[in-house]
């Protein structure tokens, strides 16, 4: 099985379709009406091709990117209930939120780059001639406290491998869910044809370190004085796990 195959679309009308419901998230009908100078006769035609091939899915009278990403599953451990579910565009803010402060308080520099993106792009999923991401999130009581996050840049040589950021507020740790939010992302890698999933984290952070390692993760490098924190020198561990 193959990683995911980016889109190949067959009209300039497709393509364009596809890209604004990308760049929105879920968008109606109506918007899309709105938005296209488009015949309502070839605007149906496109939009049922990129459902019929696959690229487009539609529920409740709203149209996003088709990717499968499974079910929602619900765990309860040490009397804490939480969820596993891939990510909406609606919890954004959410996840954007979560990843900030993770990302501040273990000085998660890679982290920091996808959340910095991701609230400039305001799109949860992306699947392009570029880049595939896609997230999963951990709530409590509808609140996102954790996500995973695979990402996996459109080029043949590496279309066997994606990267994989993830993190839970503190307050919730200790309960099991960075356990199953890696289980899901790299249960979905596996199924989705990737060979390889890896990260680079700060050698300071031993406690992810000890956290992945625990989960098969095996150092692959280190890079001596590759960041720069608080005017201290920090080496990079960069590690990987074969699926």
């Amino acid at each position: 099985m193959q990683a995911i195959e980016k889109p190949r679309f067959e009209t300039d009308a497709q393509e364009r379709l596809y890209e604004y419901v990308e760049r929105n998230g879920a968008v109606t009908t109506d918007e899309l009406e709105t938005d296209f100078s488009m015949d309502p006769g070839r605007l149906k035609e496109s939009i049922d091709a990129l459902e019929a091939d696959g690229y487009l899915e539609s529920e409740d009278g709203l149209f996003r990117i088709a990717i499968e990403t499974g079910a929602e599953t619900e765990h309860t451990i040490d009397d804490l209930t939480f969820t596993i579910r891939p990510a909406e565009q609606s919890d954004l803010k959410g996840i954007v939120s979560v990843m900030r402060e993770v990302a501040e308080e273990n000085d998660y520099l890679v982290a920091e780059t996808v959340v910095d993106l991701l609230d400039h792009e305001e799109v949860v999923f992306r699947h392009n001639d570029i880049e595939s991401r896609i997230f999963f999130v951990a709530t409590v009581d509808d609140e996102v406290v954790g996500w995973v996050h695979l990402r996996s840049p459109n080029y043949e040589k590496l279309a066997h491998t994606a990267e994989l950021t993830m993190g839970v507020l503190e307050e919730y740790r200790g309960h099991g869910i960075g356990s199953q939010l890696m289980e899901r992302g790299l249960k979905w890698a596996d199924s989705n044809g990737y060979e390889k999933v890896y990260q680079s984290i700060p050698a300071t952070n031993q406690d992810a370190v000890r956290f992945l390692e625990d989960h098969r993760w095996e150092t692959e490098a280190i890079r001596q004085a590759h960041y720069k924190i608080d005017d201290q020198y920090v080496a990079e561990q960069m590690m990987g796990v074969m699926l």
